[in-house]
């Protein structure tokens, strides 16, 4: 009989106890958006807009919860803790989550929308916050990860630069700029499901083989 190596047998098989993390994630991701559907009265327009940031957030739980995490005792730590911060700082800061602000008294409130595109949460002050709940997750794992990488000093944590096309105010941001003038800090979440057919298509994608080279490279 021959052993030769098969396509089923190359592929590695999920431990259970990551099966059973990503059903339960799922399990109370469709009760939050049904909860929400109800509650509201509220139509789910596009299925993929809507899985989107369920994808962000459960690979982003999935990756983290996969690699260990060092404590920051050593120098190269430290150091590794300073470049995620930097990482994360340009992630939001590219992706709209963080901008210049009105330079007024600090507010901040909260945006009630589907699940995992909100409750956004929008601050005002010298600097703008309009966190994006699925868009916060998901860069803060790319940064815990760059910052695992870093402080093993790991060939493959240049991967994770390709995280910095993820933003979607990369991809339409002559509507962006429309809409930032009109909506002010909601803009960013809103722009995200009218610029063009594909935005957070491509940015789905590349997020996603973003922490999948990471987190190849990390479990390893």
């Amino acid at each position: 009989m021959s052993d030769a190596p098969t396509l089923r047998r190359s592929l590695p098989r999920p431990a259970r106890q990551t099966v059973q993390l990503l059903g339960a994630l799922l399990a109370v991701e469709l009760v939050l958006v049904a909860g929400y559907v109800a509650a509201t009265g509220s139509t789910v327009l596009s299925l993929r807009h809507a899985a989107y940031p369920f994808v962000w957030v459960n690979l982003s739980v999935l990756a983290v919860r996969a690699v260990d995490v060092p404590a920051p005792t050593t120098r190269r730590s430290a150091a590794a803790g300073a470049v995620a911060v930097g990482y994360v700082v340009v992630l939001a800061w590219t992706s709209g989550l963080v901008s210049v602000g009105s330079g007024g008294a600090v507010s901040a409130r909260l945006v009630p929308a589907m699940p995992g595109w909100g409750p956004l949460l929008l601050v005002d002050g010298p600097l703008a916050l309009s966190l994006v709940p699925f868009e916060t997750v998901g860069y803060l794992a790319l940064a815990l990860l760059v910052y695992v990488g870093v402080a093993r000093a790991a060939a493959g944590v240049l991967s994770g630069l390709v995280g910095l096309v993820t933003c979607v105010s990369c991809v339409g941001p002559v509507l962006a700029a429309v809409l930032s003038g009109v909506l002010g800090g909601a803009s960013t979440a809103i722009a995200g499901a009218t610029t063009g057919a594909y935005a957070y298509d491509l940015s789905t994608g590349l997020f996603v083989l973003t922490v999948a080279a990471l987190w190849r490279t990390l479990s390893t």
